[in-house]
């Protein structure tokens, strides 16, 4: 997540339920905005289809922000819910590199998934 933040050159971040991740973003990029409005990346430790919409639905993603989903094998479940989030049509981009998922919204983007092993 600190090279996503440092390459992007993202600004405002949203952390949700991770105490330990804050404070490690915060501590390597000082002047962080972290906000629950719009914002560039948006960190969980999962995601289903209904937290998806409602993020979405209250316009905390642009077209350039990026979910970062954490532990998208932790279990049956979460697995589960990883594949169905990324069939929905608002997602045009899903990186499935296996301790985590990152999703995008790009609209100029023709839907596509890609499978990395790091």
């Amino acid at each position: 997540m600190l090279k996503t933040i440092r390459y992007f050159g993202f600004e405002k971040v949203c952390i949700k339920n991770n105490g330990a991740v804050k404070d490690l973003v915060r501590q390597t990029f000082p002047n962080i905005q972290f906000d629950e409005n719009c914002v560039d990346l948006f960190f969980v430790d999962e995601m289903d289809i209904p937290s998806f919409q409602k993020i979405h639905s209250e316009g905390k993603l642009h077209n350039n922000s990026i979910v970062l989903i954490d532990s998208i094998y932790g279990n049956k479940e979460i697995l589960q819910q990883w594949n169905h989030l990324i069939a929905l049509p608002e997602i045009t981009v899903s990186i499935d590199m296996y301790h985590c998922g990152l999703i995008s919204i790009r609209r100029e983007q023709v839907k596509e998934h890609f499978t990395i092993r790091i």
